[in-house]
């Protein structure tokens, strides 16, 4: 079986967790527990696009709002 993560002509889906990460999701998979839609649905190209777009910020959303360090 073929990974169906590099599935160039499958739909995928942008799934977010609550520390604001993002993940790329087959279409045909249910999304995982932790996870929920948070951006478009599409072509794999498409979705990773989006992905490197909107998140510029790769560490997890506990540790941005951390105060600044003494």
């Amino acid at each position: 079986m073929a990974d169906p993560f590099e599935d160039t002509t499958a739909d995928f889906r942008v799934l977010v967790n609550d520390e604001g990460q993002y993940s790329l999701w087959p279409a045909f998979r249910e999304v995982p527990p932790g996870w929920s839609e948070g951006g478009p649905a599409g072509g794999r190209q498409h979705c990773l696009d989006w992905i490197e777009a909107h998140w510029t910020d790769m560490r997890p959303r506990s540790l941005r709002t951390l105060p600044a360090a003494i």
